[in-house]
């Protein structure tokens, strides 16, 4: 694990006196119509209130935001991470635990004033980072915000919390403002992640993302002097039943595309909810065995550091 001190401040601050930040806000816009941020590409014009896939229009919604301290360690530290939980989604899990903030829209409608209001909020309240979960859809109501929010002293470190179905164009807009990406790598064939998760060609996608991610904060998680991160990546995978993640052909794509030093989070926490629930395959937790296998994959493909979790027999 390479550690170091953060050096000044987060980029996008760099980005603010430029004015380049002002430029991303704007070429954000541009993407809302027709509307190509996700790789679903719907064009609607969401700023005359049409709405595709994700069930988004203008305005952002939002589900919960609050301090977290479950997420990784680097992520968490001792106060948490300000999650901002966006309601909405670029993909349908057929198993997802928030289906109701994800595919039924649970949340409150909150433009860039109210978002900044937010960012401030977990700010004051002392949290490490901002961990904007699923803001995929609403990059661009975000990067107002955020634009904001440095007007009136946001300072902390971004992290970038994804199911990894990400447009390259979007995440170029990203680049020097994102510190931390923690996306995930669901799956390792296309027709399961669609039948799964809606989601099309998730494979081609994920791995165009990650490689853009890897790009712009390289492979080395960089940690300040109390162990936090201050850039870099982190992959999460979670562990199906009966292997229909496909973890081994996911870890030794990740070993040999990006880096065997990428830090990875392999979460064995799956368990049946909304239209998982008696599924013949997907209606059970999965096994011990099923987890230790693979983490034995990702091992045998050389990927050796980040995070497990204990399984209860």
């Amino acid at each position: 694990m390479s550690v170091a001190t953060a050096i000044g401040y987060p980029s996008y601050l760099r980005l603010q006196e430029s004015g380049a930040l002002h430029d991303r806000v704007e070429a954000a816009q541009r993407l809302l119509a027709p509307c190509t941020l996700c790789p679903r590409r719907c064009r609607v014009d969401r700023i005359a209130g049409e709405m595709g896939y994700c069930r988004s229009g203008a305005t952002a919604r939002v589900a919960s935001w609050n301090r977290h301290p479950w997420e990784e360690p680097p992520i968490s530290g001792t106060r948490g991470s300000g999650t901002i939980f966006f309601s909405g989604c670029t993909g349908a899990c057929i198993f997802c635990q928030n289906y109701p903030i994800s595919q039924l829209g649970v949340g409150q409608a909150a433009d860039a004033s109210r978002l900044a209001s937010m960012m401030l909020e977990l700010q004051a309240r002392g949290c490490h980072n901002l961990n904007l979960v699923t803001g995929t859809h609403f990059v661009p109501q975000v990067l107002a915000a955020l634009e904001i929010a440095i007007s009136q002293g946001f300072r902390l470190p971004l992290v970038y919390n994804t199911s990894g179905y990400e447009s390259v164009e979007t995440l170029r807009l990203l680049d020097g403002i994102v510190d931390v990406y923690l996306p995930d790598s669901k799956y390792a064939d296309d027709e399961v992640a669609r039948r799964l998760s809606g989601f099309r060609r998730y494979v081609h996608f994920n791995r165009l993302a990650l490689l853009e991610m890897f790009r712009q904060v390289g492979a080395d998680l960089v940690l300040d002097s109390d162990g936090l991160a201050v850039r870099g990546m982190i992959v999460r995978h979670l562990v199906l039943p009966d292997g229909l993640a496909g973890s081994a052909e996911v870890a030794r794509w990740l070993a040999a595309n990006l880096s065997p030093r990428i830090h990875v989070s392999i979460m064995g926490q799956y368990f049946p909810a909304h239209r998982a629930v008696g599924d013949p395959v997907l209606g059970r937790k999965i096994t011990p065995e099923e987890y230790e296998a693979a983490v034995e994959a990702f091992i045998d493909a050389g990927l050796e550091t980040g995070w497990r979790q204990e399984q209860d027999e």
